[in-house]
């Protein structure tokens, strides 16, 4: 039987790093997603299995904490785990360690839609039967709630979707949103705002030419970024923390 939970190790290349030489934020939600399609594959739910019942994964909701973020080249594990799910969502946990220590710990929420009708697949309907899913979560916390009171926030940033934004779903993948947050600020901005976590709540798809507006607002809990699109829809609320 395929373990629930799955490892792989992984060097931080050139690619998924920034200018400073580390894992750069954005490439982090890359790689949980590509480790969690990799043990999806193992697990019997993946693209091609999912496909072939006319269904499809989608992100609702995720998270990330950086406790350290991993130098260029170093080799590090990649760890994952799906949690016990709800009804029609359920988590999953990622991990980056070294020598066994949590460097960057994530959550994403998933759901499962059904491509004919677009209607959410009961998660008993999904995973093989037999499983037995961890207790642990890697971000235990929950999603952060973010309000949408941007009325007296004028955009700092626009954003048009590009046809590298796109995945097999025809609209924007979810790790693109997060490539274009972190290209609306600037390199000292980021050094500034020194990101310790993220949580991203995805509200509308989005798809090629559409142009987003970016919003940003400054909390007790943290910088709030809306992304909007032109008929003032909600595609994407994110809260960055140190």
């Amino acid at each position: 039987m395929v373990p629930i939970t799955f490892e792989t190790q992984h060097y931080v290349v050139p690619s998924s790093s920034d200018d400073s030489g580390r894992l750069g934020v954005h490439k982090a939600f890359d790689l949980f997603m590509d480790v969690a399609a990799v043990h999806a594959e193992a697990l019997g739910v993946g693209l091609d299995a999912m496909l072939a019942k006319g269904r499809f994964w989608i992100t609702t909701k995720t998270m990330i904490r950086f406790y350290e973020r991993p130098r260029m080249m170093e080799r590090v594990t990649l760890r994952t785990w799906p949690e016990a799910p709800a009804k029609v969502r359920g988590n999953r946990s990622y991990q980056v360690l070294r020598d066994g220590r949590v460097l960057v710990a994530g959550k994403t929420e998933w759901a499962v839609i059904e491509l004919a009708s677009k209607q959410l697949i009961s998660m008993d309907a999904v995973y093989p039967s037999g499983l037995s899913f961890p207790s642990e979560s890697a971000c235990p916390e929950p999603f952060a709630r973010i309000p949408e009171g941007f009325e007296n926030c004028a955009p700092y940033a626009r954003y048009t979707v590009c046809p590298t934004d796109i995945d097999m779903a025809g609209h924007m993948n979810n790790c693109a949103y997060l490539r274009a947050l972190v290209s609306s600020f600037s390199r000292a901005e980021l050094r500034e705002m020194r990101v310790g976590g993220m949580d991203v709540i995805f509200r509308s798809p989005c798809f090629e030419g559409e142009t987003l507006a970016l919003q940003r607002r400054e909390t007790d809990a943290g910088t709030d970024i809306r992304f909007s699109k032109s008929d003032g829809t909600t595609a994407l609320l994110v809260r960055i923390t140190p």
